[in-house]
């Protein structure tokens, strides 16, 4: 089932994600219909807060026809076929290791349709996560796929890619910002009055 997927000005995207303690089918059912709104909208991140859910869970994929994305990545010390760990769950994630290295690279996010910014992130991390049974994992990666990653934690924790932007990189999209949250207030004024 497609969500709806929130837009900048809802307060949900600004709240911290709550832990999830309950690996059941309810949590199945959320994280299949996310994966499905996240391809449907040609995403490649989709956090629980931008579903409208206040959770610490997000999906992500890092499979592209696009062969010039390079990336490193390990998986609990092994590093299995992209093809068989995508589209990823993560829940509970937390990234523990962030490399000094930084790299800039354009970001978009569904939430802000049409707006993107150049980001400066860290190039690699660390991260631990449960998987939908609760199991717990640790991944290293780099690239883009540890950039996907720190862009739908930051979700869960209420933080925005805008609020990362250089204040440059933020002054040159701002006004479609301020546009995309009187559109969305009025959105939400007239949908859920």
């Amino acid at each position: 089932m497609l969500l709806r997927i929130t837009q900048f000005g809802e307060n949900i995207l600004t709240e911290k994600g709550d832990n999830v303690t309950e690996f059941n089918e309810d949590l199945i059912d959320l994280a299949g219909n996310m994966i499905d709104t996240m391809y449907d909208a040609n995403g490649i991140g989709l956090a629980a807060q931008q579903v409208g859910v206040k959770l610490q869970i997000c999906v992500v994929t890092v499979i592209f026809n696009d062969n010039s994305i390079k990336f490193n990545f390990r998986l609990d010390g092994k590093q299995p076929p992209l093809e068989l760990i995508m589209p990823m769950v993560l829940i509970n994630p937390t990234i523990n290791f962030i490399s000094s290295h930084t790299t800039l690279y354009e970001e978009g996010c569904l939430s802000f349709p049409e707006i993107t910014g150049e980001v400066e992130r860290p190039d690699q991390i660390e991260v631990e996560y449960q998987d939908l049974k609760g199991a717990k994992h640790f991944l290293e990666c780099d690239g883009l796929f540890s950039r996907v990653i720190q862009h739908e934690v930051d979700h869960l924790n209420g933080k925005l890619f805008t609020e990362r932007m250089s204040k440059s990189e933020y002054q040159a999209v701002e006004a479609n910002v301020k546009k995309l949250r009187k559109k969305t207030r009025l959105w939400l004024k007239e949908n859920l009055s």
